[in-house]
């Protein structure tokens, strides 16, 4: 008789079935979007041992080996262990946690969005919740990631700051800032912190450095983008620093742990158990209470 084959446990470990009878499409576990050389040699060549010579490159930055049989899962998973690669997961847990290559790259990135993202997969993936959860990082307002799109979105900005005595009026800031926010009157710069956005585009163009911008975290809760379409909203001002953003992720996921249906994404427990609820435990985390 035939070994029987537990589907929650394969799906669990990045397995997932395919129409095709005795066949699994294998979610590679990335994190960041970054993969390393030797990363995607090792999947190139298990992708053309054990499945049919290609692979689907996900929208959340995923890999995915298909038609891979089910007698070859477990020397799978060992010759991709050789290379470095972790198979990802499926089901009612964290995800992938994606991002955009930040400031350590992107000139304009705000914050370094692939040490965030590798210290959220330490923290939170893998995790069981009563449904998918999915953090997405994006390192500056121009928002490659579409933070708004996941559960918890986290974005990077700056908290900026002009010092008048290094600043020429140039007015580069002015012409360079798209939310309106600069002004020069009186030859001296001026900013409108109820417009400021935090997307330090007045630093990242000052010809004299007369823009100081301390690094933050933009954070989002409660994006969907599936059968139903919810863009996260920002609830708490600018975080800035780690400590403070972890205590507002783990608050935010411990809610959804304690209040969600079984097969309910964050979004729609927000919505029945209401808002305002979940508004208070986020701002208490935010202040440290």
């Amino acid at each position: 008789m035939a070994e029987k084959v537990d589907y929650a446990a394969l799906k669990k470990g990045g397995f997932m079935r395919q129409k095709q009878k005795g066949c699994f499409s294998l979610r590679i576990a990335v994190v960041g979007g970054n993969l390393t050389a030797e990363n995607i040699k090792t999947v190139a060549e298990v992708a053309e041992k054990y499945g049919h010579g290609y692979v689907h490159m996900t929208s959340r930055q995923g890999i995915e080996i298909p038609f891979i049989k089910v007698e070859d899962i477990n020397v799978v998973k060992e010759e991709l262990a050789k290379g470095g690669v972790g198979t990802g997961v499926c089901g009612p847990r964290v995800r992938t946690v994606t991002a955009c290559q930040g400031s350590e790259i992107c000139p304009s990135g705000c914050i370094d969005t692939y040490t965030l993202a590798k210290e959220l997969d330490e923290r939170y993936f893998g995790r069981e919740l009563p449904h998918k959860f999915k953090f997405g990082v994006t390192g500056c307002q121009n928002n490659c990631l579409k933070a708004e799109e996941n559960d918890v979105g986290i974005k990077g900005g700056m908290t900026v700051e002009c010092s008048h005595d290094d600043c020429i009026q140039c007015g580069v800031c002015v012409k360079a800032c798209r939310e309106g926010a600069l002004s020069m009157e009186d030859g001296r710069i001026v900013i409108d912190r109820d417009k400021c956005n935090n997307c330090a585009r007045c630093v990242k163009s000052c010809p004299t450095d007369a823009w100081k911008g301390t690094p933050g975290y933009i954070v989002s809760f409660g994006g969907l983008f599936g059968n139903h379409i919810y863009k996260g909203e920002q609830l708490v001002p600018i975080i800035r620093d780690k400590e403070t953003l972890f205590r507002v992720t783990d608050a935010a996921i411990s809610f959804f742990e304690k209040h969600a249906n079984g097969g309910e994404r964050f979004r729609l427990t927000l919505q029945r158990v209401g808002e305002e609820e979940f508004k208070k435990e986020i701002q208490a985390a935010y202040e440290g209470k």
